[in-house]
């Protein structure tokens, strides 16, 4: 069974909508600045890709806003796009034969983070009735499943960084199962909160400028937040009801590395390539574009670099790859969808965004990484990959929908 897009939605650091998202990674437009918080002078570094500009009253009644943590809100608005963009309404998607997977590393850290606070530093005794809640990582589809009543399968995965494949995975295989007909899926996380970027700060694989992935003079990765949502559906519903198909969700595969908690392996992330490339019946020659997961730490990128060598062998060279982390920053959770989006909509339109803040070759990641502009290019097959703490990959692939 074939699993068509037909629509998609976002808010991010570089727009509140799948469209200026897009806009914003074939411009190279960064989303990355010093950070908005009064506890910035805490921290070792000072950039981050945070959702700027955002106001919850515009999106949601006061009630709502107290119960739904940023990732959350974020999670309901991408959803909504998603939605709308899709031209289903309510009255279409409502019931059991829809469901939502959202995929989230840390839940409302943000709330949790300001209780706590309450609690132990200012000893207040008690914290806000909403807290579970709003802390809770099923709390975005939860919320869509309320607002549109969809009564089928809604759930949420967390896998650290992999989080969102994870979930757009277990999207496509609801599908192909027929236990739905259309699923929202997706990522979503808002992660500045003062303990958990000290958290990262404790790790130093965060950089004190700005991610420069695969380029000899990276120093790390920079935090982002957001959400990414698709929806999906069997392409006999889509072709039925005259849809808009940006491309064909055709494979995902996924393993782990077995190896090392923080400490990435090639062998892993190569075998999920390879498997969501036989899922989709793809062979190495089809593949014209990777997004790949490039945080820009030196030990993650040299690493996927010798696993795309694995899989690709003496066409690694000549494949374009890029890491749209440089301009949207790693969302950990939500990585995947944003770079979903990505990947979807290089396919659609024929342009693949660009590895920004590319400097200088670095000759442990041997790869065409699309340096800082963005490359027109018609391609009919890309992957995008997603490796996570803990060892953990996951592979989609997609294909353009030239022959729908």
């Amino acid at each position: 069974m074939r699993i068509a897009v037909t629509g998609l939605g976002a808010v991010t650091p570089l727009g509140h909508t799948a469209c200026t998202f897009w806009d914003g990674l074939v411009h190279a437009r960064s989303g990355i600045a010093p950070l908005e918080a009064p506890w910035t002078s805490e921290l070792r570094f000072s950039n981050g890709a945070q959702v700027r500009g955002w106001n919850p009253l515009a999106h949601f009644d006061q009630r709502a806003v107290d119960m739904l943590d940023p990732f959350a809100q974020y999670a309901a608005v991408a959803g909504r796009e998603a939605i709308a963009d899709s031209g289903l309404d309510r009255a279409m998607i409502e019931g059991p034969r829809t469901a939502i997977v959202t995929g989230c590393c840390i839940g409302g850290q943000t709330s949790q983070d300001i209780q706590f606070h309450e609690l132990y530093a200012k000893q207040s005794g008690r914290v806000h009735p909403m807290t579970i809640p709003r802390t809770m990582s099923n709390a975005g589809a939860s919320f869509l499943s309320v607002e549109y009543g969809i009564t089928g399968p809604v759930f949420s995965v967390s896998t650290a960084c992999a989080s969102a494949n994870h979930a757009i995975g277990q999207a496509l295989w609801l599908l192909r199962a027929g236990i739905v007909d259309r699923v929202v899926a997706g990522g979503a996380e808002a992660p500045f909160s003062l303990g958990f970027l000290k958290a990262w700060e404790a790790m130093r694989v965060v950089s004190p400028d700005t991610c420069r992935p695969f380029s000899k003079d990276r120093r790390g990765l920079i935090l982002g937040e957001g959400a990414a949502m698709l929806m999906l559906e069997t392409l006999d519903a889509a072709r039925a009801r005259g849809a808009k198909i940006y491309a064909e969700l055709a494979g995902f595969g996924l393993s782990a590395d077995a190896h090392h908690i923080t400490q990435p392996s090639a062998d892993g992330p190569a075998q999920a390539m390879r498997m969501a490339m036989n899922d989709a019946g793809l062979v190495t020659e089809d593949l014209g574009y990777i997004n790949a997961h490039g945080t820009g730490t030196l030990a993650n990128d040299s690493t996927e670099a010798r696993a795309i060598h694995q899989v690709f062998g003496c066409r690694a060279r000549q494949l374009p790859v890029s890491s749209t982390k440089s301009l949207h920053g790693h969302a950990l959770g939500a990585a995947g969808a944003l770079e979903a989006i990505a990947t979807i909509l290089a396919l659609h339109q024929g342009v693949l965004p660009p590895t920004a803040n590319f400097n200088e070759a670095d000759p442990q990641c041997e790869i065409d990484v699309i340096p800082n502009q963005a490359r027109p290019l018609r391609i009919q097959a890309a992957l995008s990959n997603s490796f996570a703490f803990g060892g953990l990959n996951a592979v989609l692939a997609f294909k353009a929908p030239t022959s729908f």
